[in-house]
């Protein structure tokens, strides 16, 4: 399945029916009052949640979201039928705003959340509404409300626990195949990983984790070089970043404080989560690199740092419950913050 993260639709709401116009013509009542009976409603363009959808695909090819006009009134003062409202579903994570001025209509980062984006038209009023004392005929009634038309970018934002960072090649796909059931594309060369993936790491019975595996980033990212911006949003909702280090470069501080600049450049909020740093491949080092290793300095006192491989197993399930637990504290602090 192609992974899109972002559509521009046009979404118009449904008209409200007009107002009928009409008088009682009974069989011995040749002159009766009037009977125009009210519109109905039109439909709401309502946009929801749905856990089961992971991408914006179909908004590829459904570029206009028009819900139905209501029903106009109908003679013996019948209102119209309201119209249905329109539910479109979207992913958990989806970000709804106004495509002219940016304005985030819509964070829709719970599943089943809804939001009405477009609401539809007020049925106008029948000529009956109209009669009074002075009117005992009134000859006229209301159109329906117009529709709203509006441009909206859908914009999703992955819901994952952990986010993993790293240069393209640092071994992102391998862990993530290691430590859950996904199975991404993995090869020895950069950008292998085009889209971000998703996987559930089981920790025990009826406790897990999710762990997003971002795209490899390169040095100016923020700026939209290599594939830029284009995922680094991902990283915004998780709860923990992970950075995974080559343990074979000749420098790890110095790629490690790339990453972490081209996070700060693009949302100083990153700045605050959770971390920790994982030199990876170890299988590919010798004795004297690992002594070297020991040493290193990250300036990071808060964060964790760890020595990895993957491909060996070596310290994975160490690293599966020090994640949790990381997880499990953050989770607390959300709580209390409530």
């Amino acid at each position: 399945m192609n992974f899109i993260d972002i559509a521009k639709v046009e979404v118009i709401s449904g008209k409200g029916g007009a107002g009928h116009i009409s008088f009682r013509r009974e069989k011995f009542v040749p002159k009766g009052g009037p009977d125009g009976g009210n519109g109905g409603k039109g439909g709401d363009v309502i946009f929801k949640a749905d856990p089961h959808l992971n991408t914006l695909l179909d908004f590829r090819f459904k570029r206009i979201i028009k819900a139905d006009a209501g029903q106009v009134g109908m003679k013996y003062n019948k209102t119209g039928r309201d119209a249905e409202d329109l539910i479109i579903k979207v992913p958990t994570g989806t970000i709804i705003k106004d495509t002219e001025t940016d304005e985030i209509l819509a964070d829709l980062s719970k599943t089943g959340q809804e939001a009405v984006i477009a609401k539809g038209g007020r049925g106008g009023r029948g000529n009956a509404e109209f009669t009074s004392s002075i009117n005992r005929a009134p000859r006229h009634a209301e159109p329906g409300e117009p529709a709203i038309e509006m441009h909206v970018t859908l914009e999703l934002k992955l819901l994952a626990d952990v986010g993993l960072v790293g240069f393209p090649n640092a071994g992102k796909s391998t862990l993530i195949s290691v430590l859950s059931a996904a199975k991404p594309k993995i090869a020895d060369y950069p950008f292998t990983t085009l889209v971000p993936n998703l996987g559930v790491v089981r920790i025990a019975d009826e406790q897990s984790f999710t762990i997003a595996d971002i795209p490899g980033l390169i040095e100016g990212a923020h700026e939209g070089k290599g594939l830029g911006m284009q995922f680094l949003r991902h990283v915004e909702r998780t709860r923990v970043l992970v950075f995974l280090i080559d343990a074979a470069s000749e420098n790890v501080v110095a790629d490690y404080n790339v990453l972490k600049n081209e996070l700060h450049q693009y949302n100083t909020n990153l700045d605050d989560k959770k971390r920790m740093i994982l030199l990876t491949k170890a299988d590919t080092i010798d004795d004297e690199k690992r002594e070297l290793l020991k040493d290193v300095d990250f300036k990071e006192p808060d964060a964790q740092i760890m020595v990895i491989s993957s491909v060996t197993g070596e310290a994975i399930e160490e690293l599966k419950w020090s994640i949790w637990k990381k997880i499990q504290i953050s989770r607390a602090l959300e709580q209390e913050a409530v």
